[in-house]
């Protein structure tokens, strides 16, 4: 197995004494499926954000495909972005534009700053974005507006533009969390079938540990900005995750 992506005591601290991230250590498989989970503010979005540096991490490595992202200027920065895609909560899609429109949006780190404003795309990138649309079910969206789509729909614009950026992983931030639990469902089934068919690595945050025992190749708990759980779903038992959710934990399900 190739490792993707390795952190090596990556912490972010916020001002003098807030710790939103610990000491954290993992490495990551070409094509595994990893759930992040968490109570709220435990750190798994700074954690993906870190990753991608949309925000930078105040020490440690971020090894990705062999480089230490920390380390990258602007141009190498924008480069290492078209390898990892980004799927989040609340879609990020521009509501005015056409459902294409937005799935195309995943190609502009592969261009120009004049061929990006003026919207230039090939015919291939238009076919692959339909093609990508067609994989996902969006298939008699593609020209819809995208403000006249369902939450479930929206997300699954999101994951093509993510994809169509041709991705080595997929960093999904809370990507169930604004949705009812079947497209929950639907969104779920579609990333654990992007990870297994096409060989690209997801990092999921979840909040839901019945969600993530159900997908996941593997989990790793984070409570306080630590890590506090690495391994199988299939080891994890309520004292684990009493340790992970702390007083949250009653909501939870296992």
């Amino acid at each position: 197995m190739n490792v993707v992506l390795e952190l090596h005591n990556v912490s972010k601290r916020y001002g003098t004494n807030t710790m939103a991230l610990n000491d954290i250590n993992f490495a990551v498989n070409e094509g595994e499926f990893v759930s992040i989970i968490g109570p709220s503010g435990a750190g798994k979005s700074t954690l993906l954000r870190c990753i991608n540096r949309m925000i930078d991490a105040s020490s440690g490595e971020i090894i990705f495909d062999g480089v230490n992202v920390l380390n990258l200027g602007k141009k190498g920065l924008r480069r290492l972005r078209t390898k990892i895609g980004m799927v989040f909560q609340h879609y990020n899609l521009v509501n005015r534009l056409s459902v294409i429109e937005n799935v195309l949006h995943g190609r502009l780190g592969y261009k120009s700053t004049l061929t990006g404003v003026l919207g230039l795309y090939s015919e291939e990138e238009k076919r692959q974005a339909i093609y990508i649309l067609g994989l996902l079910g969006l298939e008699n969206q593609v020209y819809k507006r995208c403000d006249q789509l369902s939450g479930g729909q929206k997300q699954r614009v999101g994951i093509a533009r993510a994809l169509i950026q041709n991705p080595k992983v997929l960093l999904c931030d809370e990507p169930i969390a604004s949705l009812d639990p079947n497209a929950a469902k639907i969104i779920m089934d579609h990333l654990k079938n992007i990870s297994s068919t096409l060989g690209i690595t997801c990092l999921v945050n979840l909040h839901q540990v019945d969600v993530a025992l159900k997908y996941s190749d593997r989990i790793i708990g984070i409570n306080n900005g630590r890590k506090v759980y690495d391994g199988s779903p299939k080891e994890i038992t309520e004292e684990i995750v009493h340790n992970i959710y702390g007083s949250e934990v009653k909501e939870l399900i296992l």
